[in-house]
């Protein structure tokens, strides 16, 4: 063999594989949060967002070019279980999620440096933020035959998990009978069809599926039936550090986030088939979530969750409703946006 035919084969076959796999994360690395805008007026705020199968304002958004011409624009981080966003946020790996209060309180009284900043999805009787579902053939008919009972759930310390206990604890009966097993949303219906979970807590859109499946399986009842929906916001959150360094992106995601909560209300069947698009699901199977419209984090929401995490005894002697959200950040409350 030619030696130097050989080695110069060598050479090029790394600098082939240089500029297919390795020049791309030189250039995503290089990217950090800013880059300059289209018209170069101002630079663009990029915040890590992660990829789920989830109803959710910012896929919305994004779908209606809402983003385009803003100065504040989502890097999808890739795919993130539900229970390890909140931790990705807290250290910084995600600047924004939208995941449910009682797991943004645990954060924030372990030390973490996050917030609410956006009211998010609410709960409604036609849209509830989680459905309970059992298989058709069930002995299960309400909150009176879940004692000692298994549960799916998406993650621990989140809505599923409290809201059930304290359902049960309402009546008198015991939570702490309860088992509960974690899968996303989208893979709820399986256990529960193998009889691995009694109950399994689904999420919209994935829950449209269970819902439209009349053969296998049967809605018990969702949040709204258990407490008129008190306990049904999920918000969205954002790391401390970032929302010092981009107040006004952080103002600018908020209206965003505003403008497509009244479009989604507005317009809930073409909403519901633009997630049911992305995801590839079946328009029928597709359910969905209402959203405040301002986005304005409610007190008496957070309120709630405080007083469930006073009876658990899992808050410190400083802590305060106002450690873990704010509206200071919202256009509808006076905050500026980029602009």
């Amino acid at each position: 063999m030619n030696l130097k035919k050989f080695n110069g084969r060598v050479i090029k076959l790394i600098a082939i594989l240089f500029l297919v796999v390795l020049l791309p994360v030189f250039f995503t690395a290089c990217k950090g949060k800013k880059s300059a805008s289209a018209d170069g007026n101002q630079e663009v705020v990029y915040f890590n967002y992660p990829e789920w199968v989830y109803y959710d304002l910012i896929y919305l958004a994004d779908d209606l070019g809402y983003f385009e011409n803003a100065n504040v624009k989502p890097k999808y981080a890739g795919q993130v279980a539900a229970g390890q966003m909140i931790p990705a946020l807290s250290t910084g790996a995600l600047d924004v999620v939208t995941r449910h209060t009682p797991l943004v309180i645990s954060a924030v009284e372990a030390g973490a440096n996050i917030k609410i900043f956006a009211a998010g999805s609410k709960s409604t009787k036609a849209n509830p933020h989680m459905k309970y579902f059992v298989k058709s053939d069930s002995p299960i008919n309400g909150i009176e035959d879940m004692e000692g009972k298994t549960f799916g759930i998406n993650s621990f310390g989140a809505c599923s998990e409290f809201v059930t206990k304290k359902a049960l604890r309402d009546i008198g009966l015991n939570p702490s009978t309860l088992t509960m097993i974690t899968a996303p949303d989208s893979e709820q219906e399986v256990p529960l069809l193998r009889g691995i979970t009694d109950v399994a807590i689904i999420h919209p859109l994935s829950s449209g599926r269970a819902s439209a499946n009349k053969k296998d399986f049967r809605m018990l009842m969702s949040d709204w039936d258990i407490d008129s929906g008190i306990s049904g916001m999920c918000p969205y959150s954002v790391n401390g550090d970032f929302l010092a360094k981009y107040p006004k992106a952080v103002a600018e995601l908020t209206e965003i986030l505003s403008r497509a909560a009244k479009w989604n209300n507005a317009h809930p069947e073409e909403a519901r088939a633009l997630m049911a698009k992305r995801f590839g699901f079946k328009l029928e199977e597709a359910e969905m979530f209402e959203f405040y419209e301002d986005q304005l984090v409610p007190v008496e929401n957070i309120k709630y969750w405080f007083e469930v995490f006073t009876f658990e005894k899992l808050l410190s002697p400083k802590s305060a409703i106002d450690n873990y959200y704010t509206n200071d950040f919202n256009p509808a409350n006076g905050a500026k946006k980029r602009g």
